[in-house]
């Protein structure tokens, strides 16, 4: 173990361009991962199962990921004045994983009752699914906690190589035992074996090798830190909501359908659909999180030191170069859109028109992609500058809208809908956050 340590770790001047590399094939692996997943599930165990698991993986498994990520984040890689130690920091996210998988397991209880009364498709077989991918996010959360304080310690290249070589190994652990046995619950099992031995050769024994980590614990600091951060967290739960709604509504169309025999193209293959042209939307984020993270500590830095011009100009080259990013991300997709989807059809062994059919809510969600990036950028300048009510406020705000528009649009619209819903609420959501 203390070998593989010291060749994680770098000193002098390879760090700086250690952060850069690592931090964006972390970046790309773990992004990467959340888009091919899905595809490969669909393309090795069926359309219906690849549904299933793209909801438990996207969806479900990561609205309860950011319970127990908390939004905290951004708070911890910016506490450069040691405001909590790393293991208050981590006291904090054990409590938050356990709510997290508790959670879990009453929403998919639930489900299950409510199965036996016959309503929905939350199968047994289903739920069990569903609650291992849980419990693999809540996993990828305990993580971050790490991660978060790698980075705090200047150490950005650790958190790269921890999201870049846990994503690989489970991944790979998930995809080989899939076609081995063609079993997607056992698949999902193994796979959260790998995610936990990932973070315990990644994380738990690498942050011991830090001199800068503060173990110190002072009694109370806890509570005060879910005090501080309780609107970040809400604001980030809401996010994910909005970010997400048009995929959990057409789960809820699912659920009655399944009941009031309505719209039967609203099944488990048509979420799965929708993760699929979703995909661009993951692309886009991880681009944008190259330019972001390595500014985020020159940010904290600026604004502490109130440079307060200079941190308004750094702002906006950053929001220039994503704007520019989504500008080509959108052109590309109107020369080869329709291209690239035939191909996924292609790969995925579907009918043909299954996927280019829905070329124009491809598009729009390409765009809202964008949006969501400009969105994120002022989101963490907010946090940066302890604005944590505003940024909560504009996010209960789109909240609202989204549990409106999106089970109108999909029930009107169906998958078309849904992209129309997302590219409305990002840029509803940028529009806030610019205002403030």
């Amino acid at each position: 173990m203390k070998n593989l340590t010291k060749q994680l770790l770098y000193k002098g001047d390879n760090v700086a361009r250690a952060n850069v590399v690592w931090n964006i094939a972390g970046s790309f692996v773990y992004a990467f991962a959340s888009m091919v997943l899905s595809f490969l599930v669909i393309r090795m165990a069926g359309e219906e199962k690849g549904g299933i698991f793209s909801f438990g993986y996207s969806t479900l498994g990561q609205q309860l990921f950011l319970v127990a990520y908390f939004g905290i984040r951004p708070f911890q890689i910016t506490d450069g004045k040691g405001e909590y130690s790393f293991k208050e920091y981590r006291e904090h996210r054990n409590i938050t994983c356990m709510f997290a998988l508790v959670a879990g397991a009453l929403f998919l209880t639930a489900r299950t009752i409510a199965f036996r009364k016959g309503i929905g498709d939350y199968t047994a077989g289903k739920c069990m699914i569903l609650l291992l991918l849980v419990i693999y996010k809540v996993i990828d959360g305990y993580a971050d906690v790490y991660e978060s304080e790698f980075q705090r310690q200047g150490c950005l290249y650790l958190t790269g190589k921890s999201n870049f070589f846990r994503t690989i190994f489970s991944v790979a652990v998930f995809t080989v035992t899939l076609g081995a046995f063609n079993h997607l619950l056992f698949a999902c099992l193994m796979a959260v074996a790998a995610q936990a031995m990932g973070v315990f050769l990644f994380n738990l024994d690498v942050i011991h090798a830090l001199d800068g980590v503060d173990w110190t614990f002072t009694k109370g600091k806890v509570t005060k830190l879910f005090k501080n951060t309780g609107f970040l967290f809400i604001s980030v739960f809401l996010d994910f909501y909005i970010f997400s709604c048009a995929k959990y509504a057409i789960d809820a169309r699912m659920f009655s359908a399944a009941r009031y025999a309505i719209d039967a193209r609203m099944n488990n293959a048509a979420s799965g659909y929708f993760n699929l042209i979703f995909m661009p939307t993951s692309v886009i984020y991880m681009v944008a999180n190259f330019v972001i993270r390595p500014y985020l500590t020159t940010l904290t830095n600026l604004w502490t030191e109130e440079k307060i011009a200079e941190f308004k100009k750094t702002l906006v080259r950053i929001a220039a170069v994503i704007l520019g990013l989504t500008v080509l991300a959108v052109a590309g997709t109107l020369v080869l859109g329709k291209w690239a989807l035939s191909i996924m059809e292609l790969l995925m062994g579907g009918e043909k028109g299954t996927l280019t059919v829905y070329f124009g809510a491809f598009a729009g969600i390409v765009l809202g992609g964008g949006f969501y990036a400009l969105a994120n950028l002022m989101y963490y300048a907010l946090v940066i500058m302890r604005k944590q009510r505003t940024v909560f406020f504009v996010y209960a705000a789109a909240a609202v809208a989204a549990f409106f528009l999106s089970g109108g649009l999909v029930g009107a619209f169906g998958i078309n809908g849904a992209a129309l819903c997302y590219l409305l609420l990002m840029a509803g959501e940028t529009a806030g956050f610019g205002f403030c």
